[in-house]
């Protein structure tokens, strides 16, 4: 008897002792990582009740060594740091988290083996235009992800300001709308993520930096997304944010430090401080510290956590989501949403880690400011006097699209009109690089292009035949091709209303051309046909750029290089009007003739050319 009472003991012993070892960590972030990478150090974090209070072991691997274990002032998260030979190879071993004798918890952690070239990728460049996509906005491929037990907001295509139910898998079945159109990148909203109890569809609250939103689907089909997007030859740029978090990310709840988001304290006691956003302190000679703290530490907004990139965890956790994305998802760019917020600082470690690790690859930041200065001081070759450098490559350029809509909007006379567009190109000498700005006439945080020049047809043209020409990388929303608007409000959620034909039950079909109105269709075409003739042209890719100051109404301007030029002739003019062509003989050469690509008809260039009212004309010299 004793003896089976003492195999069963034996018997329930080793049972729970499994048991224990069978858990799980909560958390272990990033989950796995590569091989070859440029930078030996791996960092992960891990997340388990009372796991600080556990030792940690690694098994022998050639070309792993655990460097180090910290335990933060939560007791639920420890810090491994890890070293990683150059020559380490693909494979896995176990993390075992251990009391005295007893492991509690083991991890096989995965090192997986980098795609062929991964480091040498090539980012989105000139030669390429984007369509910007809202998800959630532009078409439900999957209705069964609508609403997700366990994840607060529902799907209600009735609220302006909810989810509506579009999902990447939309995306994914559109891509040959996408290419056809002529566009070869993509860049998409935020799709991690975004557990809040309201206005969660924009994606700018992340709850989970390591986890898409299953409402939008899951990593597997976001990485198939960019696989996809490849063999149509369409480039996949993330929209990423490392300013702040939603209220309702996980780590809110456990915060690892004391320092883990900006003004903690404060939240703890349920106050917050909202940022100043005065962007100028960055720059600012005269700035005093306090108006400087109120602008990058302050948070976005109540529900919009600022983090504190000072923290050396909070860092490097950041930078390494980074790369995971762009390593696991295939990322040809990064589109970095409120740049200036987390403090230059940090942002410089970012870009040049980044950068480092990828050479070739593309990241824009939104710098949202109306003055030139105040954009270029962040892009990669500035000598800024505070000696202030990075690695960005790209910005938007807030400046242009103001001006260019105020240009297209104001009474053409001498000393407005055109005028405001072509002087702030002239500004062009504060950039370190001002072809590899971003050019765009909307995005999801601003009026429609078609309400912003008041619906006028002839306007939209004007302003579309201008960004398809002028140095830079076009950007386009979606549903700017197809004239969406957002007349006599400024509601994001009527901005980013949902392209018609995402839903099974839209009588309207922005895809197919079902139900649009002429003038619709018209736009379609006219973008569909200066998008294709664009991506084949390498002149209006990475020709100089030659202007002209304003005059009679009409802005000309040339793109040229050794393969040949392209004339742009914009008019305002009310009626046809015959352009005197011996003004711009520098532009011209010994040309006498050209093929207009709107018409589709030849123009002889030999005096003059009569150009019809309030529109665009792009002429290739011959």
């Amino acid at each position: 008897m004793n003896t089976i009472k003492n195999v069963l003991c034996l018997a329930t012993f080793v049972f729970l002792s499994n048991m224990l070892v069978a858990q799980s960590l909560d958390r272990v972030e990033p989950p796995f990582w590569w091989t070859g990478m440029k930078n030996p150090e791996l960092q992960l974090m891990v997340y388990s009740e009372n796991v600080a209070d556990l030792s940690v072991a690694i098994e022998d691997y050639d070309g792993v060594e655990l460097r180090q274990v910290t335990r933060l002032q939560s007791p639920n998260y420890l810090v491994i740091d890890l070293r990683l030979s150059p020559d380490v190879k693909p494979g896995s071993f176990e993390i075992s988290f251990n009391r005295g004798r007893r492991t509690l918890y083991s991890y096989d952690y995965e090192l997986n083996e980098r795609e062929e070239g991964s480091a040498d990728r090539a980012g989105f460049n000139t030669s390429d235009v984007m369509y910007l996509i809202t998800p959630d906005r532009f078409a439900n491929g999957n209705p069964d992800n609508d609403t997700i037990d366990g994840l607060k907001e529902a799907a209600n295509r009735e609220n302006i300001g909810g989810r509506h139910g579009g999902d990447i898998r939309g995306i994914i079945d559109n891509l040959d709308y996408i290419g056809d159109m002529g566009f070869t990148a993509i860049w998409v909203n935020p799709v991690l993520e975004n557990d809040m109890e309201r206005y969660s569809y924009h994606g700018y609250s992340t709850t989970d930096f390591y986890k898409v939103d299953s409402r939008f689907g899951s990593n597997e089909e976001y990485r198939e997304l960019g696989l996809k997007a490849k063999e149509k030859g369409i480039k996949m740029i993330m929209d990423m944010i490392v300013n702040h978090n939603g209220s309702e990310h996980w780590w809110m709840k456990d915060l690892p430090t004391s320092d883990w988001v900006n003004f903690q304290d404060e939240y703890l006691r349920g106050e917050y401080r909202i940022t100043s956003h005065r962007k100028a302190t960055i720059q600012d000679p005269y700035v005093s510290q306090t108006d400087l703290s109120d602008f990058v530490d302050g948070w976005f907004v109540t529900t919009m956590p600022d983090l504190n990139q000072r923290n050396p965890y909070m860092a490097k956790y950041l930078i390494q989501n980074t790369i995971w994305w762009i390593e696991y998802a295939g990322l040809d760019g990064i589109r970095m949403d409120t740049y200036p917020y987390p403090g230059k600082e940090f942002m410089t470690d970012w870009t040049c880690q980044v950068m480092n690790e990828y050479p070739n690859f593309n990241i824009v930041g939104e710098e949202w400011h109306g003055n030139p200065s105040i954009v270029a001081h962040w892009q990669r070759g500035k000598e800024n006097p505070n000696g202030y450098t990075s690695c960005l490559p790209s910005l938007m350029d807030f400046p242009l699209q103001e001006k260019l809509t105020k240009a297209l909007n104001d009474k053409q006379t001498r000393w407005s009109g055109w005028l405001s567009a072509y002087e702030t190109l002239a500004n062009d000498f504060v950039y370190a690089d001002p072809f590899n700005l971003v050019v765009f006439p909307d995005n999801h945080d601003m009026s429609r292009f078609f309400t912003q020049v008041n619906e006028n047809y002839n306007l939209f043209r004007l302003g579309i035949a201008y960004y398809m020409t002028i140095r830079g990388i076009p950007q386009i929303y979606y549903g700017t091709e197809i004239l969406m608007n957002n007349p006599g409000t400024t509601d994001h959620g009527i901005i980013r209303s949902d392209f018609p034909g995402g839903w099974s039950r839209d009588e309207i079909n922005g895809f197919t051309g079902a139900g649009l109105s002429e003038q619709q269709n018209d736009a379609q075409a006219f973008m569909k046909k200066l998008l294709n003739w664009r991506k084949g042209n390498t002149v209006v890719h990475n020709g100089g750029l030659l202007h002209y100051n304003p005059k009679d109404g009409i802005y000309v301007l040339f793109r040229m290089n050794e393969e040949g030029k392209v004339m742009t002739v914009l008019s305002k003019n009310e009626n046809d009007f015959e352009l005197d062509l011996s003004r711009f003989s520098e532009g011209l050469g010994d040309a006498t003739s050209g093929y207009e690509v709107i018409s589709d008809n030849d123009v002889s260039l030999e005096t003059t050319l009569m150009v019809p009212a309030m529109s665009p004309m792009i002429i290739e010299i011959r």
